[in-house]
């Protein structure tokens, strides 16, 4: 057990009916489980129900106790100061079921036109938006008066603050995100489709810009019968799951998996985010469960 990595969750948004009562029983059956950490995504202007990631981690925060939590945020399409205003409540609710854990922030640099153009954000510029606006959204967490000419600020300051530590997972792949990631982060967060040949040049490349922790989510169809996993896993993606292929997917039995995890560790991967790729809530569930002996004996 010692050479695998972490598991922690990453829950879905979107869901056909019911998401957010769904989001909250996919939460507490992951932290019964023992995942490290939990986290939820971001995206805007969906044309499928989908939970805004602010209003509904504020509600998750109370199934998370003494772990670390926290959610991405597609930067290019946050103002700085509402974006680390957001973070400064959500620090200060989580430190009510979990005080003195890191509240984790991801960051990606966002795709698809639709969101960029109907939240004026533009996509050509969002690799330098980015690079401008993490070390503005960390000063004002930390407490200081931040005067910026490109995003207008005069004396920005946030109200309120926890006095915690913030970990950085900072997304992306081209090698100038890499850099990026190791320049400004805590952590590189890895693309779920990346094969292992890709993964681990990415990986070199990153290590060498000088990061040093790899957080690699995985979408996972995890059942006690290995072929079960795997039929169900071919449904999945027969039905167009993210345009990825089973073999992007983690599948198989809890023993199969972990086998997997090891080779990934081998890889370098620090810790594995597991997102259920099955929507039905029964294998969603089934599948947190069944990663839970594993995640409870890493702790």
């Amino acid at each position: 057990m010692s050479s695998l990595p972490r598991f922690s969750v990453s829950i879905s948004s979107t869901h056909d009916t019911d998401g957010p009562a769904r989001m909250i029983e996919r939460a507490r059956t992951a932290h019964a489980a023992g995942f490290s950490s939990f986290t939820i995504g971001d995206h805007h202007d969906m044309p499928v129900p989908y939970a805004q990631n602010t209003p509904m981690l504020g509600r998750l925060l109370a199934e998370w106790s003494n772990r670390p939590a926290g959610c991405l945020f597609l930067m290019p399409l946050w103002h700085p100061l509402l974006l680390a205003e957001q973070i400064g409540t959500l620090a200060a609710i989580h430190q009510i079921e979990a005080p003195g854990k890191p509240f984790i922030v991801q960051t990606g640099i966002g795709w698809g036109a639709a969101q960029f153009v109907n939240l004026g954000a533009d996509m050509s510029t969002r690799g330098a938006y980015i690079d401008a606006a993490i070390p503005i959204v960390k000063a004002l967490l930390a407490g200081e008066h931040v005067d910026d000419e490109a995003f207008g600020l005069r004396g920005a300051r946030v109200g309120l603050r926890a006095d915690v530590s913030y970990d950085w997972w900072i997304g992306g792949t081209a090698p100038v995100a890499l850099r990026r990631a190791a320049r400004l982060g805590d952590a590189w967060y890895a693309t779920p489709g990346a094969n292992d040949d890709e993964l681990a040049a990415a990986i070199e490349a990153y290590k060498a810009a000088g990061g040093h922790r790899v957080m690699l989510r995985r979408d996972a169809v995890v059942m006690a019968n290995h072929e079960a996993a795997h039929a169900r896993a071919a449904s999945v993606v027969e039905q167009g799951y993210r345009g990825m292929s089973v073999d992007q997917l983690l599948v198989g039995s809890p023993d199969s998996v972990a086998t997997r995890a090891v080779e990934l560790a081998a890889l370098g991967v620090d810790e594995l985010v597991i997102r259920c790729a099955a929507n039905e809530q029964d294998h969603a569930l089934e599948t947190l469960d069944e990663l839970g002996a594993i995640a409870g004996a890493l702790g």
